[in-house]
């Protein structure tokens, strides 16, 4: 077996999150929070629990400053992030290509920025380490194997990969996650765009197996989220919220929470009633209230006289006076207002941006 040099890790930040949209129009999806933290820093921890020290961010022009801004030097995580601008979105394995003089000659782990794997990586990249293959790649079985890049397999090992395919031989979604040596920088180099004109990671790999070299398959058992959707959105949140345990450093004033329960320093409750799993952040502001479990309030949020349930609310959000409607299954962005006028005649009044979704149930 082959001695190898450090792991390098690349993490995908760029792409335009246009089903996330309005949400994304102002901020990266990759920094949307699941349980109060931003999607892309579960991906980086990941990496740092592993004891990859070496990481390399793909980002694109319009959203690069923001995510340099949120992940900065890499400090906070114990690892050296450098930035990698990608001009355009072209496909994955663009990304490799363009990050090309950044990993050199070193095998390396990319990881897509907006997903969450459970249980991170640590046992993969030991595997990959130990079984030196030119690339492991995660796949793990869906109902709906079109949408996704999909791999055949036979005896065990990967014989075929599809980019979402009219008609799929089999439901293995590729995992947003790849471990590669340096022999896939030919392979991207050696493809040809497809038809939607990006270079796929999918093609790569494929001239990779076509070349005869080694490409090893690991089946994801646990649990796997792409959150670029409003339901997986809300998906993660619930299973990241199923981890934690209770913490409470804010003030509560007859107040009760039940359940595991998360209320960051600051926070102040009058009156209110959360039940877990649940996390209140820094600062908010709540009087008058439910909760429900599956809910991530933001620092700086408000709720008053409302109910909350299996919602996420971005940084200085508010819901107040809604009465005996209880807000859920929802992503506010931050700043959003979201109220009753109890003046008369009833009726509502909206202002709502491009792609936004509005249900009044």
């Amino acid at each position: 077996m082959r001695a190898m040099a450090a792991l390098k890790g690349l993490i995908l930040s760029g792409g335009k999150g246009t089903r996330l949209r309005p949400i994304t129009h102002t901020s990266a999806k990759q920094l949307v929070p699941v349980a109060n933290r931003p999607v892309l820093f579960y991906g980086i921890q990941a990496m740092a629990d592993a004891g990859i020290e070496d990481i390399g961010i793909i980002i694109a022009p319009e959203t690069g400053d923001e995510i340099r801004a949120a992940a900065g030097s890499g400090e906070q995580f114990g690892v050296r992030i450098t930035y990698i601008l990608q001009d355009e979105p072209a496909g994955l394995a663009h990304a490799v290509l363009t990050a090309e003089p950044f990993l050199g000659e070193s095998p390396f782990v990319m990881y897509l920025g907006d997903n969450l794997l459970q249980g991170g990586i640590g046992d993969l990249v030991q595997a990959f380490n130990e079984q030196a293959p030119d690339a492991l790649i995660l796949l793990t079985p869906v109902p709906d194997p079109e949408n996704y890049g999909v791999a055949e397999l036979r005896d065990g090992a990967v014989v075929r990969l599809v980019e979402k395919p009219a008609q799929p031989q089999t439901d293995l979604a590729l995992v947003g996650v790849y471990m590669f040596n340096a022999s896939i920088h030919a392979a991207a180099r050696s493809i040809e765009p497809s038809a939607r004109g990006e270079l796929e990671i999918t093609d790569a790999i494929q001239r990779l197996l076509d070349d005869g070299l080694r490409v090893d398959p690991h089946v994801v058992r646990g649990w796997w989220k792409d959150t670029g959707r409003l339901e997986d959105m809300l998906a993660a949140n619930r299973l990241v919220l199923d981890t934690i345990e209770t913490r409470i450093d804010g003030e509560l004033i007859d107040s009760q929470v039940d359940g595991r329960v998360i209320i960051e320093p600051g926070a102040r409750l009058e009156r209110c009633t959360v039940r877990g799993p649940a996390i209140i952040g820094a600062d908010a502001r709540l009087s008058d209230a439910y909760v429900g479990p599956y809910t991530a309030v933001g620092d700086g949020c408000v709720i008053s006289n409302a109910e909350v349930e299996h919602s996420i609310l971005l940084a200085c959000a508010e819901v107040r006076d809604l009465g005996e409607g209880r807000m859920e299954s929802s992503l506010l962005g931050r700043n959003v207002k979201i109220g009753r006028d109890r003046r008369q005649p009833r009726a509502y009044r909206f202002l709502v941006g491009d792609n936004s979704e509005i249900g009044i149930l």
